[in-house]
Parts: structure tokens; C-alpha cells; sequence
């Protein structure tokens, strides 16, 4: 499968406008450039790539983006082939081709730290993580954080923190915390009840409020599961939920400022671009996992739509 370096397509936006996307790995200074370049860009959350207005957008971005990559690009890819030759990084995980290829169990830190190195870009199709050499010096800076998160992710190592952890005052509150999570249930106060129409962020992620019961909440749930809940002045009742899907995040509008204090204290607010944007990546990645399922396993689909 090709690295996505660039890809561009001509499209009208909602409005009829006529442009091109330009969509690339993140790198911020190749960001900052680009916006020098394209001072009327606008980043597309919806579309995850950057669109540029005009008639003559394709071609503009085609000359720069060449420009970009042939030079600059290339020259960086051969320093760092030659630092990784003269000192490799050996691990299981990782093997040199073309590309750097980084294969690990599945680990939040490492998406995390991966994410954070310029170029890094996961082929869904290979199920690895593809670095280009000119990444080399941040993958380095990042790489004891990755190989333990990757190590502490294997299979037997899981297996046996759990098999220690199996009548521990942790395991009990673990799996006390996992229960109340599958009651699809969250406190809201009585006198400050949240929008049922839209996503919003609580302190458990995003959430729709599908329902609100009544039942008011008892103080040693709100102690157990929920000690925000100490900085609010009023009574609790509990009120359903669901986790927004991916469209709907991208339709939400988001806050100018992060959340003050006392919507932190109540449990809800309006999310900022940032926690939009970590709730989206979320949302993407376990439609993409229920997509996958589905297809590996479609007489188990059946089963389940016609129960």
C-alpha cells in the first residue's frame, strides 16, 4: 500500500464552492508552511484534509506539494537512512524496509507517542505503523515509551497482571468501576439538566443523554464513581446515555474556551476542538473495529438481527 504523502481531488464544498483537498501526515512545519503558502485554507474535520478555494487550487497545490516532497522530503528520508545504519534501533517490533515498520500489541501509549512523531501513519491494510527515516530523531526521543508500552501489552504479560491482580482491593475496584460503566448511567444535577439533542463531554468521554430518570443519586455512587461530583452544590439523579458516532461528533459545534470550573463540578459541558477531535479519532476507530467484525464474522450478524 503507498505512504498517503499527498492526495488531492477537486470537489464543490457544501456551499458550491470549487477547491481542492490537500490531505498529508502531520508535520508542524510543514503546516506552517502550508498556511504561509495558502493563507485561505481551512482545515475540514469532516474530511480530514485541508481545503483551498478557487478554480486553480489543484494545481497550485500539486506545484507546492511536489516541491515539498521531492526536495526537502527526500534529502531528510537519506540522512536518516544513513543515522539508522550507523545506529540501528533493535527491537522485535521493528524491521527496516523502505520504510521503518513498527508492529506492536495494541497499546493506547504507543498510538499516543506514534501519533506525536512527524510522518507516522498506520496501515490499516498491513495492520503496522509505517515511520519514513525522516522521522528517525523523534521516533528515537520516543522510543523507551513505546518498546515498554509494547512489552507490558503482550499477551502473557496481560495475563499475568491480571492473574495478580485476581482478589486485590484494585481488582475489586476495577471491576466495580467496569459495572457501573455497562449501567449506561451518569449523575447530572437536578436543577442543571443537559441537552438530550447533542453530543456533550463529561468527565467518561463524549456522551448523548438519551433520558433523564429522576432517581436520585445515592452518596456513595457519587463517592465511589464519581468524586468530581464534591465540587457541586445540589441533588443528583441519574440520567441515560449513549456514545456519539463519528457523524454526529463532526456536526458538533465546539466551545471558544475550555470549560470553567463550575461545568466541571455539574459533570457536562460543551467540548472544546480539541476534545472533539480525540472523541472523533475514538468514535472512527471502533466504528472501523464493528466494521471489521462484521464482516469477519457476518452468520454472527444475522444470529443477532434476527433474535
Amino acid at each position: 500500500m503507498p505512504s498517503p504523502l499527498e492526495s488531492i481531488s477537486v470537489e464543490p464544498t457544501v456551499e458550491g464552492r470549487v477547491g481542492a483537498t490537500a490531505s498529508f501526515p502531520y508535520d508542524a512545519g510543514l503546516v506552517e508552511r502550508f498556511r504561509a503558502a495558502f493563507p485561505r485554507a481551512r482545515w475540514r474535520d469532516d474530511r480530514r484534509a485541508w481545503f483551498v478555494p478557487g478554480s486553480t487550487a489543484e494545481r497550485r497545490l500539486d506545484r507546492w506539494l511536489q516541491r515539498e516532497l521531492s526536495g526537502v522530503l527526500a534529502h531528510a528520508d537519506a540522512r536518516g537512512r544513513d543515522a539508522f545504519a550507523f545506529d540501528p534501533i533493535t527491537s522485535d517490533y521493528l524491521v527496516p524496509a523502505e520504510e521503518l515498520l513498527l508492529r506492536t500489541p495494541y497499546s493506547r501509549t504507543v498510538v499516543a507517542e506514534l501519533r506525536a512523531v512527524p510522518w507516522a501513519w498506520w496501515d490499516g491494510d498491513e495492520k503496522l505503523w509505517r515511520i519514513p527515516y525522516r522521522s528517525l530523531g523523534e521516533l528515537r526521543r520516543r522510543w523507551p515509551a513505546i518498546e515498554e508500552a509494547a512489552r507490558r501489552n503482550e499477551p502473557a504479560e496481560r495475563k499475568r497482571r491480571r492473574d495478580e491482580l485476581k482478589g486485590s482491593a484494585e481488582h475489586r475496584e476495577l471491576s466495580a468501576r467496569a459495572r457501573e460503566r455497562q449501567r449506561h448511567r451518569y449523575p447530572v444535577l437536578a436543577d442543571q439538566l443537559p441537552p438530550g439533542d447533542r453530543p456533550l463531554m463529561s468527565h467518561v468521554g463524549a456522551l448523548v443523554f438519551t433520558e433523564v430518570t429522576g432517581e436520585l443519586v445515592d452518596g456513595e455512587s457519587l463517592r465511589q464513581h464519581y468524586p468530581w461530583s464534591a465540587g457541586a452544590t445540589g441533588d443528583f439523579v441519574w440520567a441515560s446515555w449513549r456514545r456519539p458516532g463519528h457523524d454526529e461528533l463532526v456536526r458538533t459545534w465546539p466551545a471558544r474556551q475550555p470549560a470553567p470550573g463550575a461545568e466541571l463540578a455539574r459533570g457536562w459541558w460543551q467540548p472544546t476542538i480539541e476534545e472533539l477531535r480525540d472523541a472523533r479519532r475514538k468514535a472512527r476507530s471502533l466504528e472501523r473495529a464493528l466494521a471489521t467484525r462484521r464482516q469477519r464474522h457476518p452468520d454472527r450478524n444475522q444470529d443477532e438481527n434476527s433474535a
